[in-house]
């Protein structure tokens, strides 16, 4: 019951990353708000990433925040278990999100959790506000499938251009132009 129980805290930082991402981060009425002055930068410069400490002020909030209701909820045990599987996710997000930035990745999900996520940064910010999952943009019709993505020039990021041409890399062509 500890596993499902974790396993559920998982699934609801998926929706609270999409919560949390569309509304506070692109909602204008929900605006100004400490999250929206991190993502409204991170957009603006692409390779910006609010910075750790502040993260983990984030997770520690949360972690008290949640800690009491789940353990009153569900008893000391499998509310712990919850509030640990949605903080551990939420790590797991973290490290995905600054990945798809900053590495190429590998893998079908590595293929896919950057293009649905650059979608969103270069074609439509209204769309996609998924980063670990497609679910809750399918659920609230945000979902919008990727074809070509044309990255602004000031915004390549290193792992897409071949440093000898300048060009994106053949293996990334059929998914990202640049310009």
């Amino acid at each position: 019951m500890m596993l499902v129980a974790a396993l559920l805290g998982s699934l609801t930082w998926t929706l609270l990353e999409y919560v949390i991402h569309r509304f506070l981060g692109h909602e204008p009425k929900l605006r100004p708000n400490p999250f929206a002055t991190e993502h409204i930068r991170h957009h603006s410069e692409g390779d910006y990433f609010a910075p750790t400490w502040k993260k983990g002020l984030a997770a520690l909030g949360a972690t008290a925040l949640l800690s009491g209701p789940a353990v009153w909820l569900a008893g000391a045990p499998l509310g712990l278990a919850f509030v640990a599987g949605l903080i551990a996710f939420y790590g797991v997000y973290e490290v995905l999100h600054r990945r798809e930035h900053t590495h190429a990745g590998f893998g079908w999900y590595g293929r896919w959790s950057r293009r649905h996520h650059f979608a969103h940064h270069y074609s439509d910010a209204r769309f996609n506000h998924g980063v670990t999952t497609p679910l809750w943009d399918l659920v609230f019709r945000t979902y919008r499938p990727v074809h070509t993505i044309r990255v602004p020039a000031k915004f390549v990021m290193p792992w897409l251009k071949d440093p000898a041409t300048g060009q994106v890399r053949p293996e990334f062509a059929q998914t990202f132009t640049t310009g």
